[in-house]
């Protein structure tokens, strides 16, 4: 690192990062699920539950000096957590349905990005160093964590779902996980081949590792007769949880660097 450059609060975005972000949002929705319907709290009790970890682990995150893996993806797997619960909550117990629910989940997206930008002429991840810049940061992610449950839910609904209000895909889980692959597929031809923005690439590919995630947890957990695997939402969750530890220890954990003066996004 040059005397230029200062030193993100969130990882290099490498292989390794995406790879346990879809696992720490596949953890999310068994982890969600395990709360809301196993353990029956309900959606609203199960988001009060998650979002109020996610603020305190938000707080130890901001009043970090420096990176620190383990609490950075506690703080991502709380935020995909309260995400499904919040998604849940919004598209079901509200009644605004999956397209509801991801249309105003989607305007909620781009207005925080939206915000972040006019204050700091950049939505540059590798410029998260600062409070102000971190609080933009972490509202986007869990807005969009909550729209990602919201477009796997909607994808792999089908019209028997009494959330799927308008246009039920019915694609079910492993179809929904497909199309959701396929895009984050083209996503990285993209990255790789063309000169297209790589901040706007990256916010793309973090929105649709979500509802990948929420697609191969649901397909795990659910039942047999809605076409999951009816597998134990809290052994699951368990092992997830052990695997990204796992990958935590033994990936490269580095953090971002950026120019002190801030480039465009």
């Amino acid at each position: 690192m040059n005397a230029q450059s200062t030193l993100s609060k969130v990882p290099a975005v490498t292989l390794g990062f995406w790879i346990i972000k879809v696992l720490a949002t596949t953890l999310g929705e068994t982890g969600g699920d395990t709360v809301t319907m196993t353990m029956n709290w309900g959606y609203l009790a199960g988001t009060a539950l998650f979002f109020s970890l996610l603020v305190s682990l938000v707080a130890i995150q901001i009043a970090a000096k420096k990176f620190h893996p383990l609490t950075y993806w506690l703080t991502i797997i709380a935020s995909t957590t309260a995400g499904t619960t919040l998604s849940d909550f919004a598209t079901r117990s509200l009644g605004i349905g999956y397209a509801g629910g991801s249309t105003l989940l989607l305007a909620l997206v781009l207005l925080s990005l939206g915000v972040w930008y006019l204050s700091e002429r950049s939505i540059n991840v590798d410029t998260v160093s600062t409070p102000k810049v971190e609080a933009f940061y972490w509202t986007t992610i869990t807005f969009s964590q909550t729209l990602g449950t919201a477009l796997g839910d909607w994808m792999a609904a089908d019209a028997s779902d009494p959330a799927a209000t308008t246009g039920a895909l019915g694609l079910g889980y492993l179809g929904g996980a497909a199309v959701f692959s396929a895009a984050l597929a083209i996503i990285a031809a993209l990255y790789f081949w063309t000169r297209i923005s790589r901040t706007m690439l990256f916010w793309i590919a973090f929105i649709l590792t979500r509802p990948l995630g929420a697609t191969v947890g649901d397909f795990l957990d659910k039942p047999l007769n809605h076409g999951g695997l009816n597998l134990s939402r809290p052994v699951a969750s368990a092992v997830l949880a052990m695997v990204i530890l796992a990958l935590i220890v033994a990936l490269p954990q580095r953090p971002g660097e950026h120019p002190r003066q801030h480039a465009p996004a």
